[in-house]
């Protein structure tokens, strides 16, 4: 029922005590007349002077219910010495649970965003009669007769009593207009038409009393906590509040310009947390997560696992959302999906659910594993409303980027041009389609932090969509202020961003070469990779591995250092995967191999990760020294094989490694049975190993770039 998920909602945000919902129990008569006399004042005394913009006529019937509940009480309680009957004490127990309920609803009308009480104008009104009827129902069966009253309460409690049975649904005809006009405003855009500016501004300014921008903002964020707490079928659907959420925004930027409403305009200042999501957000920061249980694209803990077609298993909000974008590659492999069907992972959800309850890890399962979780996601996408809203809503934004003026209201518009980019890649096309990106450009060189800081990490949303990898590139002068702000960005969080967008950028191979030409850009990458925080250690490592898949910069990148970070960063857990990968394709060009081998620490740490690392990560560390021992020269091939231990670890990757691991493992054992000092190995055992990978793998062995076992089509993250 909708009144249902109204206190569903509410309880979320409120978080009333147990008391709300569990009568009191080994109370004497006295105590429990006390403790109503106390919950009806509070009541009274909060409400009864409250000025409700929605629900007025509601509000103000129930709080003079509850003023004579209070007068009735307060003259039971005169009255202690005597005894009530237990029927009057069961009624009174019904009582506490009617009031405590009327004072959420209360709390919930006077407290709600106003757009959001009129998009529950109905089901509000609806529970507000429920409890009238409710309070009738007691009235009916109260034992009046029983109790000692004065004339003038029982008189009172009569009139009460027949007002109650009287009652009837209440939609509040003022109320019910603003809510059609809401409507129709969305109804507006989703026929392609603006609404008319005049008509906006009556209607925030004047009916709703939304004055300002900070007003909006608030108007904003309550609605989008209803969509992440949106429960089933409930009421406005997902897709109609995504309309409203544009709309808001629309007449934000409409109606009062580019003024700051409160709220910093940083990239990491965006949202405070939901208080739904905090425990989850402190213990996720604490523990953590197996790698088994994050999915590849977010890096967030699974809800609800799923297997695409290449049997690789992702979170089903993060794949829906790749392959809605007009993805139809794997994220991880980068192997073209032949259907995009999704299969519930059970097991590994199974496995997670225990963990969470192991570690008190908070673990909202979905309550639908089926197809149905995909359409539901479907409905989830932003309507033809809202497009239509966000449409118009870039276009104030682009207009104010391009007007010279205050750094403040170009740095909001990024800002919001960011937020906008942020999800779906409609929004990404037409936003770039308008002619934000050379507004952007610009403000890439902005002395002010935060401008600087959402420009690049607005550039970085719009990249996402591949057609706009293009106008960036094409853009004259776009690459090198990204890379200048990966190399003299003012904060932290803008080079990280910088180094994220080159990643992204760099996914179209024939600009991976335009890229590592440009002046100081690897420079920064491997300087990140060595000193940046764990996330930009990242965003760097990705980067360089996209542009070690073009064989023509692995010169550029021998110069620039980047061998030196890449083998310097097979220690860091994290990043070495990517490391060994990038390591493993350089050293296939006799520059590469010859640098890698200079590097003192690139065995020792190759031969680590093959100890200690991660499946993938073996694999890349064991065909890294593959690559060393064919394209080094006879000294890398001897420091290769004189590397202690390492027989031992091939022999293990030979019978436990994965197919490509034992392929490669196989490949170097045959290198070493060609060495003049193989026997001084001790090698005897590798023959069992040898074939037990088989010839016809050894043979089938070739050099090419997607064997190198790393994520080659990451998704990046927005921001």
């Amino acid at each position: 029922m909708a009144s249902a998920a109204i206190f569903s909602s509410l309880r979320r945000r409120r978080s009333p005590s147990l008391e709300a919902f569990l009568a009191p129990v080994d109370l004497s008569d006295v105590a429990l007349v006390q403790t109503l006399v106390s919950v009806t004042a509070e009541i009274v005394s909060s409400f009864s002077d409250k000025l409700f913009y929605f629900q007025r006529r509601n509000s103000r019937s129930l709080v003079r219910k509850v003023e004579v509940f209070l007068v009735l009480l307060e003259s039971l309680n005169d009255s202690a010495g005597s005894t009530l009957p237990w029927t009057a004490v069961i009624c009174l127990k019904e009582l506490y649970l009617l009031l405590y309920r009327s004072k959420i609803l209360l709390d919930y009308c006077a407290q709600s965003s106003k757009l959001w009480l009129l998009l529950q104008h109905h089901p509000i009104s609806g529970h507000f009669h429920d409890l009238n009827q409710e309070i009738s129902t007691l009235l009916d069966v109260f034992p009046i007769d029983d109790v000692e009253l004065g004339e003038d309460v029982r008189e009172q409690i009569e009139l009460l009593q027949r007002q109650a049975r009287r009652a009837r649904l209440l939609i509040d005809e003022a109320d019910e207009e603003l809510r059609i006009q809401l409507f129709g405003f969305l109804d507006e855009f989703d026929k392609g038409r603006v609404p008319n500016s005049d008509d906006v501004w009556v209607f925030f300014d004047q009916r709703l009393g939304i004055r300002d921008a900070k007003s909006c903002r608030h108007e904003i964020e309550f609605l989008e906590e209803q969509i992440v707490n949106h429960e089933g079928d409930v009421e406005p659907t997902v897709s109609v509040l995504n309309g409203f959420v544009a709309f808001t925004r629309y007449c934000r930027f409409l109606l009062f310009g580019f003024e700051e409403d409160e709220v910093g305009v940083g990239v990491g200042s965006q949202r405070k947390p939901r208080k739904g999501l905090i425990s989850q957000e402190i213990a996720e920061t604490f523990i953590t997560i197996p790698k088994d249980f994050s999915c590849p694209i977010s890096l967030d803990l699974m809800r609800e696992p799923v297997i695409i077609s290449t049997g690789q298993t992702y979170d089903r909000i993060s794949i829906s959302r790749w392959l809605e974008e007009g993805h139809c590659t794997c994220p991880k492999t980068g192997q073209m999906l032949p259907h995009t069907r999704l299969v519930p992972n059970r097991a590994l959800r199974n496995l997670i659910l225990q963990w969470c309850t192991a570690y008190g890890v908070p673990y909202d399962s979905p309550d639908h594993c089926t197809e149905a979780s995909a359409e539901s996601f479907a409905g989830a996408s932003p309507s033809k409303a809202a497009l239509a809203a966000n449409r118009a809503t870039a276009g104030l934004l682009i207009k104010r980027l391009a007007e010279d003026g205050s750094t403040c209201g170009q740095t909001i518009a990024a800002r919001e041009i960011r937020l906008l980019a942020k999800t779906g890649r409609e929004n990404r096309a037409f936003i770039a389609e308008a002619g934000a990106i050379p507004h952007l450009r610009k403000l890439l060189s902005s002395p002010n932090s935060v401008a600087q800081e959402n420009s690049v990490t607005a550039m970085l949303n719009l990249s996402i969509y591949d057609k706009n990898k293009s106008r960036i590139m094409d853009e004259e002068g776009c690459l090198g202020s990204i890379v200048d702000v990966l190399r003299f960005g003012h904060t932290t969080e803008a080079r990280e961003n910088a180094a994220a967008t080159l990643f992204s950028l760099s996914a179209v191979h024939d600009y991976k070469k335009r890229i590592a030409d440009e002046e100081g850009g690897i420079e920064a990458l491997a300087g990140l990779l060595l000193h940046g925080t764990q996330r930009g250690k990242k965003d760097a490592v990705t980067a360089l591995f996209n542009l070690s898949t073009h064989t023509e910069n692995c010169t550029r990148m021998v110069e620039a250092g980047a061998v030196t970070a890449l083998v310097s960063a097979l220690g860091i857990e994290g990043v070495a995967e990517e490391s060994a990968g990038a390591l493993a394709l350089i050293v296939r060009q006799p520059s590469g191999a010859t640098a890698v081998g200079k590097e003192e620490m690139a065995v020792a740490g190759l031969i680590g990760m093959m100890r200690c690392g991660t499946p993938r990560g073996k694999e890349n560390a064991v065909a890294a020294l593959l690559e060393l021992c064919r394209h080094g020269g006879a000294a890398a091939t001897e420091r290769v094989v004189k590397a202690p231990s390492l027989a031992g670890l091939l022999q293990t990757l030979l019978f436990t490694g994965t197919k490509r691991a034992r392929r490669k493992a196989a490949s170097l054992a045959r290198v070493f049975q060609r060495c003049e000092n193989a026997s001084t190995m001790h090698y005897g055992g590798l023959g069992v190993g040898y074939a037990f990978a088989g010839n016809s793998a050894v043979n089938r062995d070739t050099s090419f770039v997607g064997d190198v076992s790393v994520q080659m089509s990451i998704s990046v993250p927005v921001l």
